[in-house]
């Protein structure tokens, strides 16, 4: 990068870092700091709840997958709108009736404290591991395509998120998301409009050759268990995911019990659940722009240069040489095929565009062969050698071909994201670990100073955890899809027993204990076993339908072991 685009990196990232700090300095109480003095306004908290949600795996991740599997993943947020209005009118006026400082305080109230203490630990469970997900994420792209070390990339990342975040608590988490989703969307719209402007065809015929390549396909009402993203998992599942996070995971919760009124909460909620749609829809279609770009423009045969250096100073740069003269030959009959179906289309020949459509696939495919044979050699030269590189498509074009300035500013979003969604799950993990865990059950009379150390240091605590699980983690098939499997695993069961809280009165604490248990034991059993046998019959179901499965198992459980087990104790 040039020394204008670290300027911008470094002096975005600790810009907003110094603002949240001095914006939330002072003496603060246990109240002021876990509740941000209930001081956000609507337009704060739909801003903060966005940012929580858009870490940096979004903008890493969601161009990649659109870029290799079109606008599909839209589908994903189709029932976002109706589950912020399942919460804003069932979950929110509880909490507020409540006072409470966690999302699971209710449950003790309306069960017990074991149901509170066991829920509270799945939640921790499952954001402690995102936690670490969510620093790794943009910390093993960002090393690679800098040449940063690692370990020291975490380690900026975490220790930034822990300053202002030990400091200021909810209400510096808050702050500097305002001033964090400024950049990540400012940046994203920038380079939306600088990938269209040096597209080497119209936006006319890009859309042609996106819409010919099924990459515009954003709706599929084709219903399969096993598909990720079709309308009926985004209407059904999806939605069980969404009101499990929105509803019961605290690093959201914690967003809007920092409102002013109930009001003022209800409506930053459904701002979010209203602008993420057409949010993640601007970054999936950048993703297919990109794609387009590089039907005309070689793209690399790999996209993560780090590897593809290596073997070009390895026993195999020859071989690699070889399949990059392959890999250019067939671009070159790809553009050519491309040229040929943009000029049967403008004159109308539809079947002539079909079929020079099957001729590109057929190329496509053996493109895919090729880079086939690319990964093969990486392997070979490192046989631990990362080989999947869809989450370094957009940063490697926006690195060959954005100007000086937009680099650095790309970079801050990606830093950014991760900040925000880091510092709402380090506050979470700090608030429910302190109310939920040592407050209530280890040290129980103890002074509001007292509390408010500690969850400063839980706080800490689980940013240096973060880090450290960063540290060893590894890439998954796409990070996108991580951080969603691994919501997926544990939010179905913690959503399922907030259910039961709600709306089935004759279910007691014992029951949904037990009920909790055995559900949480199904989810992992289909997620490792890759689907079960019942009654001679094989399910492979998609991770997303893990939320749904898990709700209403503990629904079934708990209302089968009521009678058996008796009242609350």
């Amino acid at each position: 990068m040039s020394t204008l685009d670290w300027i911008v990196l470094f002096w975005t990232l600790i810009s907003i870092a110094i603002y949240g700090i001095y914006k939330t300095r002072g003496k603060k109480n246990l109240d002021s700091y876990l509740r941000g003095k209930n001081s956000m306004n609507w337009w704060t908290i739909g801003l903060s709840i966005m940012a929580t949600q858009a870490s940096a795996i979004t903008f890493l991740s969601t161009p990649g997958q659109a870029y290799e599997d079109g606008m599909r993943f839209i589908q994903f947020y189709f029932g976002l709108p109706l589950a912020m209005i399942i919460i804003s009118v069932s979950f929110i006026p509880i909490y507020y009736k409540l006072k409470v400082y966690t999302a699971y305080e209710y449950l003790e109230n309306r069960f017990d404290l074991k149901t509170r203490t066991l829920t509270a630990l799945l939640f921790i469970t499952q954001r402690g591991l995102a936690a670490g997900i969510t620093i790794y994420a943009p910390a093993i792209i960002l090393s690679t395509l800098l040449g940063w070390n690692l370990t020291w990339t975490n380690i900026f990342i975490g220790v930034l998120v822990i300053l202002y975040t030990v400091s200021g608590g909810t209400e510096a988490v808050s702050i500097t998301q305002k001033q964090q989703m400024a950049v990540m969307m400012g940046g994203m719209i920038l380079a939306g409009i600088i990938v269209i402007q040096l597209l080497p065809i119209s936006f006319q015929d890009a859309l042609h050759v996106a819409g010919k390549m099924e990459k515009l396909n954003a709706v599929s009402f084709e219903f399969d268990l096993a598909d990720r993203y079709n309308v009926w998992s985004g209407m059904t599942a999806a939605v069980f995911l969404f009101l499990s996070y929105f509803g019961s995971d605290q690093s959201q919760v914690g967003r809007y019990l920092s409102g002013q009124t109930l009001t003022q909460s209800r409506m930053g909620l459904i701002m979010n659940g209203f602008l993420k749609i057409p949010m993640q829809f601007v970054i999936l279609f950048i993703g297919v722009m990109v794609f387009v770009f590089y039907q005309f423009i070689q793209p690399p045969v790999i996209f993560n240069q780090v590897q593809t250096d290596k073997l070009r100073q390895s026993e195999y740069a020859s071989e690699y040489e070889g399949v990059e003269q392959k890999y250019k030959a067939s671009f070159e009959s790809g553009k050519l095929a491309y040229e040929e179906m943009l000029t049967a289309i403008d004159a109308g020949e539809e079947e002539k565009a079909d079929l020079v459509k099957s001729q590109i696939k057929e190329i496509k495919a053996e493109q895919g062969l090729i880079r086939e044979e690319a990964k093969a050699l990486i392997l070979k030269n490192d046989p631990t050698a990362e080989t999947r590189d869809t989450d370094y498509i957009f940063m490697r074009f926006v690195m060959d071909y954005l100007p000086k300035g937009v680099v650095g500013l790309l970079f801050a979003v990606i830093f950014c994201a991760a900040m925000s969604s880091s510092s709402s799950e380090l506050n979470a993990l700090g608030s429910t670990s302190t109310i939920d865990l040592y407050k209530r059950s280890i040290k129980k009379d103890a002074s509001d100073h007292h509390y408010l150390m500690s969850s400063k240091f839980f706080t800490a605590f689980w940013g240096l955890g973060a880090i450290l699980f960063a540290t060893y983690a590894s890439l998954f098939e796409n990070l996108i899809q991580a951080i969603n499997l691994l919501g997926s695993l544990f939010y179905g069961t913690i959503l399922g027993v907030f259910i039961v809280g709600f709306f089935m009165k004759f279910v007691k604490g014992r029951a949904v204990f037990i009920a909790a248990l055995l559900s949480q034991a199904l989810i992992l059993l289909i997620h490792f076993k890759n689907g079960i046998g019942i009654l001679g019959f094989h399910w492979d179901i998609g991770f997303l339908w893990y939320n749904a499965v898990g709700c209403i198992a503990v629904m079934l459980f708990g209302a089968i072991l009521q009678p058996i087990v008796g009242k609350k104790i």
